[in-house]
């Protein structure tokens, strides 16, 4: 990715997330993770397609319930934090963001 009007700056920063937020957030992953492998093996065992496809849906919800749990801290932290501090840019970010996420 190229570096261009700060883009940078924007991928160094991090976020300090409390124990229960990244415990959370890993275990929605793991269980993301699980349901892959579930898949995996359900292709190398040829399960039927509308099976696979119903596994394969799952894992799709899954995903966009981890970004929304992740999405919802995002805007309760580290954008409204931003905004108090005066730094409107990352109004921008977050819709660049959103805009990534409806496509």
């Amino acid at each position: 990715m190229d570096c261009t009007a700060g883009a940078c700056e924007l991928m160094k920063r991090k976020k300090v997330r409390d124990e229960n937020e990244r415990h959370d957030l890993m275990n929605r992953l793991k269980r993301i993770e699980g349901q892959v492998r579930g898949l995996q093996r359900m292709l190398d065992e040829n399960a039927y397609c509308p099976d696979i496809l119903t596994q394969a849906s799952a894992v799709s919800s899954a995903l966009n319930s981890f970004c929304r749990v992740l999405l919802a801290s995002h805007i309760r932290t580290c954008v409204s934090e931003d905004i108090r501090a005066g730094r409107e840019e990352t109004v921008d970010e977050l819709m660049d963001t959103l805009q990534k996420l409806m496509k």
